[in-house]
């Protein structure tokens, strides 16, 4: 019994090679996540819904490109937890989404949508075939958290697991 045990944890991955597959695949999983809603749930993102998806996409590359190095490496981890930063760049803009949410924060009083080099006539068609989503109005929430809200608990959660893994020394 003792025996099996030890094989299975022989067989188990280190912490640096879990950190860099969660900085890979918590970011994927979110972005799924939010275009799923977007796409089969009819949600409609806001500016500040997209700038935590921006930052969720800057984290996927580092990501995909810590695996082009041995997990324990130093350019594997540096590359891992340059995801983890740009997930909990994420998180944070998720943190002030939800306090805009909540009116702890006024948000911008202002339109925050771009249409740099569009003609008047196009911005005008833009807007008129556009879908006006508030970033201070909550369009879903589950367990009275905002999708936001969801989002900085699993971005700010998972980048500090990202962390914690990706500086756990090595067992020998």
């Amino acid at each position: 019994m003792t025996e099996a045990v030890a094989s299975r944890s022989r067989g188990a991955l280190p912490p640096a090679a879990i950190a860099r597959l969660v900085a890979l695949l918590l970011p994927l999983a979110l972005l799924g996540g939010a275009f799923g809603s977007q796409y089969f749930g009819g949600l409609y993102p806001c500016e500040m819904c997209w700038w935590q998806r921006y930052a969720h996409f800057a984290a996927i590359i580092p990501a995909m490109l810590a695996f082009s190095a041995p997990a324990s490496s130093a350019r594997s981890r540096t590359l891992t937890l340059m995801a983890a930063l740009a997930i909990a760049v994420s998180g944070a803009i998720g943190v002030y989404h939800a306090g805009v949410e909540a009116k702890i924060f006024e948000g911008f009083t202002t339109c925050t949508a771009m249409s740099k080099g569009l003609s008047p006539a196009e911005i005008l068609q833009q807007i008129n075939h556009a879908p006006l989503i508030r970033c201070d109005q909550i369009q879903f929430s589950f367990l009275g958290i905002s999708m936001a809200g969801w989002n900085a608990i699993l971005s700010l959660g998972g980048a500090a697991l990202i962390l914690l893994l990706a500086l756990k020394p090595r067992a020998r």
